[in-house]
Parts: structure tokens; sequence; C-alpha cells
């Protein structure tokens, strides 16, 4: 086994939560009469902290406004955000195949800590989920290394024991400013050519590669 650690983000890399995010776009949009933005907008803060996700998801948006979006927001995300987040076809085949292995892991993602348990309880995966950082466990964003460095703790491992895998530049940057291996899925919206700017172990069009990364 090449690592120790496998870390992972969550949306566009182990899960499509493309339906989920947009709905809850529309519906806070309509709710509190926001013109609506175009889907491809939306798709690309996919993967951000909320705050910057929704200045770009809502342009003029008041700063002052903010907390109020997203306080609606987060009441449709709790009746519909779970159920319309799916697993990619390749991702639990991969986790069992490192369980199986004795490998630890994680997720470090701009998700909340509780959103990416449910998903995983949801469909019986409980148990091939060790740790989970979400957006209310750290004070700093991706790409920031804080996530990943607080499940370096929590493992007691060293930075070269573990691989973290993201499907944005974000999740590059925090690979690189923790100091840990990084492999690239193209699951999202960033290119195999986007990534080639930042270092890594591989990029790969799916997950079914990551047990095989040496």
């Amino acid at each position: 086994m090449a690592y120790r650690l496998y870390l992972f983000d969550f949306d566009y890399t182990l899960v499509n939560s493309e339906k989920g995010i947009l709905g809850c776009f529309h519906l806070t949009n309509e709710a509190l009469g926001y013109p609506d933005c175009d889907d491809d907008t939306m798709r690309r803060t996919i993967g951000l902290p909320m705050v910057q996700a929704v200045f770009r998801a809502v342009p003029g948006i008041p700063e002052e406004k903010i907390r109020p979006y997203l306080n609606q927001y987060r009441q449709f995300a709790n009746q519909i955000m779970t159920a319309n987040t799916f697993f990619f076809p390749e991702t639990l085949p991969a986790l069992r195949i490192l369980r199986k292995r004795g490998a630890k892991i994680g997720v470090i993602s701009s998700k909340t800590h509780h959103r990416i348990q449910e998903k995983f309880d949801l469909d019986g995966a409980h148990d091939l989920l060790d740790f989970v950082v979400g957006s209310d466990d750290v004070t700093a964003a991706k790409p920031d290394p804080e996530g990943i460095r607080i499940a370096l703790r929590h493992f007691d491992v060293k930075p070269q024991d573990v691989l973290y895998t993201g499907d944005s530049r974000v999740d590059a940057g925090a690979a690189e400013n923790a100091g840990v291996a990084f492999a690239a899925v193209t699951t999202g919206v960033t290119s195999k050519e986007q990534f080639l700017a930042y270092p890594h172990q591989a990029i790969l069009t799916s997950l079914a590669g990551i047990p095989y990364i040496a």
C-alpha cells in the first residue's frame, strides 16, 4: 500500500451534488427575489466556501444580505440536498479496496460536517469513512491546509504517508500547502490542463485509479 491515509474532497470528487446545490440556489433566489443565475455559473461555485459561492452565483448581492441568504439556502438544503447528492459509480468500490488494504479514509471539504456524514449514513457506507473535516470544523477554507493538518494530527501520520484527492484548484493548493501528495480527478469543472500547474501524483478521469497510485 502506497499511503496510510487517503483524504478526499467531497463535492464533485466523491459525489455529484450538482442537482442538490443548483436546486438550493434556484429555490433561494426565487424565495428572496434575486435574479436567477445560469446553471454553468452555479456549477463553478461547487466546492467553494459558501460565502464565496453566493457572491459568484448571485451577482450584486450586498454583503449584509449574505447571512440571510445563507440561512434561507440552508433551509432548502435540509429538505433536498442529501436526497439529490449521488456517489459517483467508482467511489464506493474504490473506497472498499482501500479499506480492505487497511487504509484510513477521511474527507476534507467545504461542505458542512453533518451533511457529509449524512450522505455516507444514508447510503449505508458509514463503515468506509473514518474522519470528516467540514467547513464548520476549520477557521480557514482551502487552499489553506488547516483541514488536512487536522487530519494528520488526528491519525498521527506524516505528510509523506498521505494522499489527498480533489477536483479543484483549491484542493490542489491545499495539498501543496500541507505538503501531502495530490491526485486530481476531472469529475468537476477543472480541466486536466489546469491541474498541470500543480504538483500531482496523477490526474484521473475517475476515482477508479486511486487505489493503484504508487
